[in-house]
């Protein structure tokens, strides 16, 4: 069987290593091939960029080479797939290079586009890339007092960002004695403070505590960079001395451009993972490439990967598959610099809160450590 996997971060990543561990005498055989197709000869841990943001990490420790953390027997190619041809069974990489499958893996991940709100790009901050991570750090560093302005696109990367970066904000501005000459504004799209409802739940008590004002049901329309404010489509206008954005993300461009799913979303089985549509039976979709209704963030990855891989491995071994995904999800919540609690939860079951803590958010800082192990599907 030739498997082709389209993307290197973490689900196309653990999915091969995970893969390449059950069938490796079928790999030595010749009776099976595992192929990586990816766009960067780099792998990055994107959940510290908030470090980064926050100057309590540097971007050189969130990358690594590709190369390194894949299992022998794996065919890596740093060429990025331009054209999918699903009803040949081939893609062809941006090199004009062609790689026909029996199954193909695709792990293209999804993009922040703040230009898609007129006036979002110029002037907000947030961290969803080295350069932007910088900017953001540089940016909190000149603040002197005035409001701070949280607001939030739909759908986007990590489901905890808006929540973490405004609790590590305020503690960031309590450390610089600038909490009195401070306010903290938070809004989101929909009519409670998260996507989730008890975490949502959870972070109004938070935000009370802390003096955060919020308001919801607010959909971003526009930033009013000259006046310093942002206006929502339901009407509402809030000023703002400095804007933080968790900005609206898209699937990949060659995922839109390929036809494969709306605004690069492939449709996919919640179960299954496999492609929704006459192909489906030969295509595995994972992570942010999904248009599942879960969060979008590396444990769903992970967690999907490891799922397909096992399946993929009884497909060779046995001729069926043998588990289905029920949607598990596992988040970190940071609550300040030195205090987080987390989120676990499933199709079935919402996720229920604890009141943060130390040892929770030890836990977080030793798992950005533990990261590389995790991408090698070790843990």
């Amino acid at each position: 069987m030739r498997i082709v996997v389209v993307g290197g971060g973490m689900g196309g990543t653990i999915f091969a290593n995970n893969l390449a561990r059950r069938i490796g005498t079928e790999l030595k055989n010749g009776k099976a091939k595992l192929t990586m197709l990816t766009a960067s000869d780099k792998h990055v841990y994107q959940p510290g960029w908030l470090y980064v943001a926050l100057g309590r990490m540097m971007p050189d420790e969130l990358e690594r080479e590709q190369a390194s953390l894949l299992e022998p027997g794996i065919d890596l190619h740093v060429d990025p797939v331009e054209t999918f041809r699903l009803d040949e069974r081939r893609v062809i990489t941006k090199s004009g290079k062609t790689h026909e499958y029996d199954l193909l893996v695709i792990a293209t991940g999804s993009r922040p586009v703040p230009e898609e709100i007129p006036g979002l790009k110029e002037t907000a901050i947030h961290c969803y890339s080295a350069e932007d991570a910088l900017r953001f750090f540089d940016t909190i560093n000149q603040f002197k007092g005035g409001r701070i302005l949280v607001t939030v696109g739909l759908p986007h990367k990590c489901p905890m960002i808006p929540l973490e970066v405004t609790f590590t904000l305020y503690d960031f501005m309590k450390d610089r004695g600038l909490l009195d000459r401070t306010e903290f504004y938070y809004t989101y799209p929909i009519g409670r403070l998260h996507s989730l409802e008890n975490v949502g739940k959870w972070a109004a008590a938070e935000f009370e505590r802390l003096g955060v004002k919020t308001e919801t049901f607010f959909n971003i329309k526009e930033v009013d960079r000259e006046k310093g404010v942002v206006r929502s489509e339901e009407g509402s206008e809030v000023p703002f001395d400095l804007l933080v954005a968790v900005p609206p993300h898209r699937g990949q461009e060659v995922i839109e451009r390929n036809g494969l799913g709306a605004n690069g979303w492939i449709p996919t089985d919640r179960h299954t993972l496999h492609m929704d549509g006459p192909h489906g039976d030969r295509v595995i979709v994972l992570g942010d490439t999904t248009n599942l209704p879960i969060s979008k963030a590396g444990s769903t990855a992970h967690f999907e990967a490891e799922v397909a891989a096992e399946n993929v491995a009884a497909l060779i071994k046995t001729g069926r598959p043998v588990r289905t995904y029920d949607g598990k999800v596992f988040c970190f919540i940071e609550a300040g610099k030195d205090r987080a609690t987390y989120a676990m939860f499933t199709y079935q079951k919402p996720p229920e809160p604890k009141m943060p803590n130390g040892a929770v958010h030890a836990f977080k800082m030793a798992y950005n450590k533990l990261y590389w192990a995790s991408a090698r599907g070790l843990l």
